[in-house]
């Protein structure tokens, strides 16, 4: 990418430069085998997944824990 691209850019206003960010995201997220996982993060998901399938009444609903973060 140029600098002068880049220049381009930052004289676009904030909301502007948030929704290029937002764009930018979902384009890479339609193709999400582009992105490889790190061991480390493989491991974590499994592990996590593992807990899950033992004791799935155990966590709390997405729903329930995004309000609390918003109420916070």
């Amino acid at each position: 990418m140029k600098s002068q691209d880049i220049a381009e850019y930052v004289k676009l206003s904030i909301p502007e430069r948030i929704q290029l960010v937002e764009d930018i995201w979902d384009s890479i997220a339609e193709i999400p085998e582009a992105l490889s996982l790190t061991k480390a993060q493989q491991a974590e998901l499994d592990r996590r997944l593992d807990t899950y399938r033992r004791n799935p009444e155990e966590g709390l609903p997405w729903e329930y824990v995004k309000e609390a973060i918003r109420r916070s």
